[in-house]
C-alpha cells in the first residue's frame, strides 16, 4: 500500500518498516517515518532524546520527516505521550524486543544471486533446520558451514523455523513479535541474507517458516497501536488476530507485506505458513487467498519462482487448490496423516492421535493419497474429519518421518530413531522418500542424530510467564499418558543445549550407516523418475496385517517393506527377473513370483533398465 510509491515531485519512496525511506533524484535529503495508530491522539517518534511530533493521514496512518543522518537510526515511537515502543513494522531489534528498534538500507547489501531459480517443488527434498540448534554457535554464520554437508546430501531446500525477533536468546521462534525484524542473536537483518546468499551460491533454495496465526506474550505490543486482535475469535493463545473485522484492511495489509518482505528483500524461495486452520477468517475473500494472489503477482514482478506452503490439520484440499477455482491457491501442505500412519505402524504407539492410526490398511492409505482421514470417522475427534483429495498431485503435499512438532511436542522430545531399531526407522525413511508426496527431513535426521529436539524457551527476566509456560507443557501430554516429571523444565539452559546437534557423529557408527542410506534414497528419487511422478491414481498397494508385509508399486518400481520379527516372502507382481535396486538389508532375495526378505527389512525393485521419456539405468 505504501510501498515503491512515486511523489508529487517524481521521486521514490519505499517502506522499510515503519519507517519510509525518501530519495530525491540527486541525494538522499530525508526519512519518513511512518505508522499506523487509527485511535491515538498523538503519535511521536522518539529518536535519541529528540521526539518529533507526527502527522495524521489517511486511514489511521501517522508520518514524521526527519532530516536523514545516514547508516541505522534507532528510533520508537510514543502513542498519547505514553512510553516509546518498538515499530510494529521494525525492520531490526538490536536491543531485544522491548528495545528500540533500528532503520535497515535493504538497497546496500550486495547479493550475488542475480541469476538464482529455486527447484520446482515437484522434485524438491527439503530439510527443516532450527538456527540456534544446528550449530554449537547457533548462528546464521555457523549454519553457512554446514551448508556443503546439505548439498552433498541431496536436499534442495532448506527450510528454517521461525526467525523474527522473540523474547530471550533462545527459543522455537514461534513466540515472534517483531515480525520484520530477524533475529538479532541469530546475526540479525545482514546475517540472515548472508545466509540466503550461501544456500543459492550452493544451488540450495530457502523457505522460511512464518507465523500469522499469533504472536508471543513477551513483547507483543501491537494491541497497543490498534486494533490487531479482535475479542470475537478466539484460538489456543488468546484473542484472535483481527482479519474479518473493522480495520481488518490494514491489519491483513500487515501480515501481506511481512510476507512481501521476506521474499522481496530477503530473497526466500517460499514460506511455511503455520498453522493456518488456527487463523480465523470469515472474510468472503480470506487472508491465505489475498496472500497468495500478492505473492503471484510479486513473482511475476521478479520473474522468480516462489512458493508458500501451509500446515494444516483440516484436510481440506481447499488449502491448495488454485485461488481461481474457489480454493485458497496456497503451492502446497504439510500432511501429518502420513507421519502418523508410518509413525504407529512403526513405534506401535496409540496414544493421542495415533490413536487414529497403526493398521497397515492405514499405511497403505497413506501411501496413496495424503489423507488417510478423507470423510472418514475419527475415534479421536468423534466425528468425521477431512475431504477426498481428488485431482490433485502429490507434489501439493509436503510428508516427514520427523519435524519440530512431532519430536518437540514429545515429553523428552525423541526422534524416531530414538524409539525404533535402525531397521525400522530404514523402513519409514525408504516410504516417506520414495512417495508420490515432496519428501522433508529434520535436521540430523540423515545421520540418526542422538540429540533429541525438547521445547526450550528463556524467559528468565519473566519468571511468572516462564512458570506459566512449564505448567502448560506438562499438561498438554496427559493425552499420551507421558508423567510430567518426565517434561524437561524448558526454561533449563539444559534443555537447549541437549538438543544442538552433535556433528562429529557423522563419522560414526551407526549414524554413518544411516546418512549413506538416506544418500542412497535421494538419488534413487532423483535418478528413477518414477519416484517423483506425483500422479497418486497410478500406485497400487498390498498388504497382510498378519504376516506383517506391505508392497507399494508405482509403474514398474516396487518397494517392498516387512515389518515382522522374522523373514517371510511378499508376493510380486508383474515379469519376473527383475532387479533389487536397493536394500536395507543383507539377505534380499527373488524367488519365482516372490521376493524372500529378512525381518524389519525394505527392498526397491524394478527392471534392470526403466523406460520413460527416454532410458534411465542405475
Amino acid at each position: 500500500m505504501r510501498t515503491n510509491l512515486k511523489d508529487d515531485h517524481g521521486d521514490w519512496q519505499i517502506r522499510r518498516g515503519g519507517q519510509m525511506q525518501h530519495f530525491s533524484e540527486t541525494e538522499r535529503s530525508v526519512m519518513m517515518f511512518c505508522v499506523w495508530a487509527p485511535a491515538a491522539s498523538t503519535v511521536e517518534v522518539a529518536i535519541g532524546a529528540a521526539r518529533h511530533a507526527m502527522q495524521l493521514c489517511d486511514d489511521g496512518w501517522w508520518e514524521a520527516e526527519v532530516k536523514d543522518t545516514g547508516g541505522g537510526v534507532d528510533y520508537g515511537f510514543s502513542i498519547n505521550g505514553g512510553s516509546v515502543r518498538p515499530d510494529p513494522r521494525s525492520p531490526w531489534q538490536p536491543y531485544g524486543v522491548h528495545g528500540l528498534s533500528r532503520t535497515v538500507d535493504h538497497a546496500a547489501f550486495l547479493w550475488t544471486d542475480r541469476h538464482w531459480q529455486a527447484p520446482p517443488l515437484a522434485s524438491a527434498v527439503l530439510y527443516e533446520l532450527h538456527i540456534g540448534t544446528f550449530s554449537p554457535e547457533g548462528t546464521f554464520e555457523a549454519a553457512i558451514q554446514k551448508l556443503d554437508h546439505l548439498a552433498t546430501l541431496g536436499v534442495t531446500h532448506v527450510e528454517i523455523m521461525p526467525i523474527a525477533e522473540f523474547h530471550g536468546s533462545r527459543g522455537w521462534g514461534y513466540d515472534g513479535v517483531d515480525l520484520f525484524a530477524p533475529k538479532e542473536s541469530y546475526g540479525g537483518p545482514d546475517g540472515l541474507k548472508n545466509f540466503v546468499d550461501a544456500c543459492h551460491a550452493r544451488g540450495l533454495g530457502v523457505l522460511l517458516d512464518v507465523v500469522y496465526n499469533h504472536l508471543g506474550p513477551s513483547g507483543n505490543y501491537l494491541a497497543e497501536f490498534g486494533p490487531y486482535f479482535t475479542p470475537h475469535h478466539k484460538t489456543p493463545w488468546g484473542d484472535a488476530l483481527n482479519f474479518d473485522g473493522p480495520h481488518s484492511d490494514e491489519v491483513r495489509r500487515f501480515f501481506c507485506d511481512n510476507a512481501l518482505m521476506w521474499l522481496r528483500d530477503y530473497h526466500f524461495d517460499g514460506l511455511r505458513l503455520d498453522a493456518v486452520h488456527a487463523i480465523v477468517d470469515t472474510s468472503a475473500i480470506p487472508l491465505l487467498e489475498q496472500l497468495a494472489t500478492e505473492v503471484d503477482e510479486l513473482k511475476a514482478h521478479l520473474g522468480r519462482h516462489l512458493v508458500l506452503i501451509a500446515e494444516s490439520d483440516l484436510n481440506d484440499p481447499r488449502v491448495v487448490r488454485p485461488w481461481e477455482i474457489g480454493g485458497f491457491g496456497i503451492d502446497a501442505q504439510w500432511s501429518d496423516d502420513v507421519h502418523h500412519a508410518i509413525h504407529a505402524v512403526l513405534t506401535g504407539e496409540r496414544k493421542g492421535y495415533y490413536a487414529d492410526f497403526g493398521t497397515l490398511a492405514d499405511l497403505a492409505t497413506a501411501m496413496q493419497q495424503p489423507y488417510v482421514y478423507a470423510n472418514r470417522h475419527s475415534s479421536v475427534r468423534q466425528r468425521r474429519h477431512g475431504r477426498p483429495p481428488l485431482g490433485l498431485s502429490g507434489s501439493k503435499f509436503v510428508v516427514f518421518l520427523q519435524n519440530h512438532d512431532q519430536c518437540g511436542n514429545r515429553a523428552r522430545g525423541e526422534r524416531l530413531s530414538q524409539l525404533v531399531s535402525q531397521d525400522r526407522a530404514k523402513i519409514g525413511a525408504a516410504l516417506m522418500m520414495l512417495s508420490p508426496f515432496v519428501p522433508q527431513l529434520f535436521q540430523g535426521q540423515e545421520w540418526a542424530a542422538a540429540s533429541p529436539f525438547q521445547y526450550f524457551v528463556d524467559y528468565e527476566a519473566e519468571p511468572e510467564l516462564a512458570e506459566a509456560i512449564s505448567r502448560g507443557r506438562r499438561s498438554e501430554f496427559a493425552a499420551f499418558g507421558w508423567l510430567p516429571e518426565d517434561v524437561p523444565d524448558p526454561r533449563a539452559e539444559e534443555t537447549f543445549l541437549c538438543s544442538q546437534l552433535q556433528w562429529d557423529e557423522i563419522d560414526h557408527e551407526p549414524h554413518a550407516e544411516m546418512l549413506a542410506w538416506y544418500q542412497q534414497l535421494i538419488r534413487l528419487r532423483r535418478e528413477v523418475n518414477y519416484f517423483t511422478d506425483g500422479r497418486m491414481d497410478l500406485i497400487e498397494t498390498s498388504y497382510d496385517e498378519e504376516k506383517h508385509w506391505l508392497r507399494v508399486t508405482r509403474g514398474p518400481m516396487t518397494i517392498a517393506c516387512n515389518f515382522g520379527a522374522s523373514r517371510c516372502n511378499v508376493p510380486l507382481e508383474g515379469p519376473h527377473g527383475i532387479k533389487l535396486y536397493l536394500t536395507s538389508q543383507a539377505g534380499v532375495s527373488v524367488i519365482g513370483g516372490e521376493i524372500s526378505m529378512p525381518a524389519e527389512s525394505v527392498a526397491v525393485l524394478g527392471p534392470h533398465s526403466t523406460h520413460r521419456n527416454g532410458r534411465l539405468s542405475l
